[in-house]
């Protein structure tokens, strides 16, 4: 299992809430991977909560921030890394991610609410309509998401380790393999 990926390192995108931290560190188990959550990273960076950067410096500091932390991060190996939701924003972001195997975790709006909803730690979500607030996030992101290496779609009923078992039995039919013949 863990030679699956050569060293490879797996990048989850997608709308916050969608579980990447959650699915991430099982997937860094199941791979035998470690496992980084790049906004843990630029909380311990800044210093402050993601929320406090936001109204301090601005959303454009935050991801100026976030982008910094990526190019370290992709400068290691053998590691799952759960990012920031909007890390697709920012062109430069994809030459990061392209280093590694990029999984999209695609979660429907009415989940995300449901998962969100007790959260105060969004900046994004403190709208009068969360609701209408995620539904233009995902409209904005999701030609972006889409770019990803695999498109994980994900309902109500599975378990986080379901959803991790999903990704490594997926992993396979993505892997850009020199040195076997393609099977294509």
């Amino acid at each position: 299992m863990n030679n699956l990926l050569q060293g490879v390192n797996l990048y989850l995108i997608g709308m916050m809430g969608a579980g990447k931290s959650t699915v991430g560190r099982l997937l860094a188990q199941e791979l035998g991977y470690g496992f980084v959550d790049t906004d843990n990273i630029i909380i311990e960076a800044a210093g402050k909560s993601i929320n406090q950067i936001f109204a301090d410096e601005g959303e454009a500091e935050f991801r100026q921030l976030e982008s910094n932390i990526l190019a370290q991060v992709c400068a290691y190996t053998k590691l799952t890394i759960a990012t920031g939701g909007g890390i697709v924003l920012k062109q430069e972001n994809w030459s990061y991610l392209h280093h590694g195997l990029i999984v999209w975790l695609d979660v429907p709006v009415k989940i995300l609410l449901q998962r969100l909803a007790e959260d105060q730690t969004r900046p994004l979500l403190q709208d009068p309509d969360p609701e209408a607030k995620l539904r233009s996030l995902l409209e904005q992101r999701q030609p972006l998401y889409s770019q990803a290496d695999l498109h994980i779609p994900i309902t109500e009923v599975e378990t986080p380790e379901q959803i991790a078992t999903r990704i490594v039995s997926r992993i396979p039919t993505v892997l850009k393999t020199q040195d076997t013949p393609s099977q294509n």
